[in-house]
């Protein structure tokens, strides 16, 4: 009886031991692959702000006014004046929605009778 016991205590151990050794690898393996995500994220923030550098160099005042009046035949853009703007009250609102019907309604039966 003891040597089962003793043949069930070592099979634990074992199942036990190959149960952490592929959890190890498993957290190993999980924890490389969200390096190689930091990497990825860290790689495209570099990416962006050097977008949002060259949109900002590419979005200049000067160089847009410049542009504006070589291309001044083709495009024919003008500087915006006061008077091109609308009023709020020119504005057209979405009509406010309908309410919720919470009660039934009985469309059947009750037909109010008109006098003559």
């Amino acid at each position: 009886m003891r040597s089962l016991i003793y043949l069930a205590t070592a099979l634990a151990v074992m199942g036990l031991a190959f149960w952490a050794y592929r959890e190890n690898y498993r957290t190993q393996s999980a924890l490389g692959e969200m390096k190689t995500l930091q990497r990825d994220i860290a790689s495209l923030r570099e990416g962006l702000s050097v977008l949002k550098a060259e949109w900002a160099y590419l979005n200049r005042p000067d160089r847009l006014r410049e542009l504006a009046n070589l291309n001044f035949e083709r495009l024919a853009l003008l500087p915006l004046q006061p008077s091109q703007f609308g009023a709020v009250a020119q504005v057209a609102y979405p009509p406010a929605p309908m309410p919720l019907l919470l009660e039934p309604v009985d469309t059947i039966g009750a037909i109010p009778e008109t006098q003559p």
